[in-house]
């Protein structure tokens, strides 16, 4: 059956992915009585979704080479801080270009957390486990002391926006003409992809395919255009629609990025190989420990982008955020199929792993589930993820 798939363009297990996604939204539409597909639920679980999305994002390449970070959110709650601080104690909040300079303190400050965690793993051989685990202690101790436990706030009401908020969002003709643009996108794609395999002779799949997941993948953006459209905007006199959240075009930006990354760059390519046969890579002279020390920098930067969100969403600066967020961020990574054995992954798989858990945890709030007995089942899918990415692998392999 997978290799029929293969044969006609799909690929079997991203398939599976989107359809248990759909079985389970069909679910939660039929418990919740529809409030589920509300406009006004799905575009916040549109920005829920985006945090988690961001930092999977990056996690994709650490496993991908065969590492981990377990410090994700005491890293998200140590950046948030630092740009909850710079607003109120040393800028202003009020500033035209304060909570700008803001941002770029937080992001430098990932940066160098991610260069640190890095140089221990690639130039001292210290596990990724290790390190990371003692980071996420370290950070979150950090973030408390930035401000000895206090929450920071006000933040700039422009900085607010990137959290999707009030005023955080593209409103309808900007959403709309984003989602023709994407696909139009596709369909460039989709043709420039069937060119390139017919001029070198390589096996075409069926053209209505290539049709079909063109369809199935354009229709989707434009649903989904619709429905946040469809949500009517509070702060708009006539009453127009939200549209697509900021945190929403962000995620789009990074994810386009690290997408063209992985498939169009010598980095990418690298990360790729080192994950796939890490010896091999040492002996063909790819620099292996710069690579280490890169990802782990790329990694502590996405964590302070998912900071900037849950900051300007919440209003406030708190070390408390980012709570449970490596839990999140690593089961959304191996749900969206990248596997824990290293060289396998892919950017697309780990944003709709990061929304089927966002579904899962959505849904639970909105059927009134205790908040220990959420985490049980988030832990048990993770453990589900596990054993399914173990399975595949060793059908693969046959």
């Amino acid at each position: 059956m997978r290799s029929r798939l293969d044969r006609l363009g799909f690929d079997a297990r991203f398939g599976a992915l989107v359809a248990a996604l759909a079985l389970i939204w069909l679910a939660l539409a039929w418990a919740t009585d529809g409030v589920f597909l509300s406009p006004r639920n799905l575009y916040n679980l549109s920005i829920q979704t985006c945090v988690t999305a961001i930092a999977a994002c990056g996690m994709v390449y650490l496993i991908v080479a065969r590492q981990i970070d377990l410090s994700v959110g005491s890293l998200m709650a140590f950046t948030g801080m630092l740009v909850a601080w710079t607003q109120t104690n040393w800028l202003g909040s009020a500033g035209a270009m304060g909570w700008l300079v803001s941002i770029g303190v937080g992001l430098l400050a990932g940066l160098i957390v991610g260069a640190f965690q890095g140089w221990w793993v690639a130039y001292r051989g210290v596990p990724a486990f290790v390190v990371t685990l003692a980071g996420y202690l370290m950070w979150r101790g950090a973030a408390f002391l930035v401000a000895d436990g206090q929450t920071l706030a006000p933040l700039a009401d422009a900085y607010q926006r990137l959290g999707g908020g009030q005023d955080g969002s593209l409103g309808p003709a900007w959403s709309w003409g984003l989602g023709v643009a994407g696909v139009a996108a596709l369909a460039a794609q989709t043709v420039a992809k069937r060119r390139s395999r017919a001029r070198y002779g390589a096996r075409l799949a069926p053209l209505w395919a290539d049709a079909l997941k063109l369809a199935v993948s354009g229709g989707a953006l434009l649903a989904f255009v619709a429905v946040v459209c469809a949500y009517p905007d509070p702060g708009s006199d006539a009453g127009a629609g939200k549209g697509l959240g900021l945190p929403v075009l962000v995620l789009l930006v990074v994810a386009l990025w690290l997408d063209v990354v992985a498939r169009r760059t010598r980095f990418g390519r690298h990360v790729w190989a080192l994950g796939g046969n890490p010896e091999a890579a040492l002996l063909a002279g790819l620099p292996t420990r710069r690579l280490l020390l890169q990802l782990f920098m790329l990694m502590g930067g996405l964590s302070a982008v998912a900071a900037v969100i849950t900051t300007a969403r919440l209003g406030s600066g708190t070390h408390s955020i980012g709570q449970m967020a490596e839990l999140y961020v690593i089961a959304a990574t191996v749900i969206g199929g990248t596997s824990l054995s290293g060289g396998s992954g892919s950017i697309a798989g780990a944003i709709v792993g990061a929304l089927l858990i966002q579904t899962l945890d959505n849904g639970m709030v909105l059927l009134d589930v205790a908040s220990a007995k959420r985490q049980i089942f988030i832990g048990m899918i993770l453990i589900a993820a596990v054993w399914f990415d173990g399975l595949y692998n060793r059908g693969a392999r046959r």
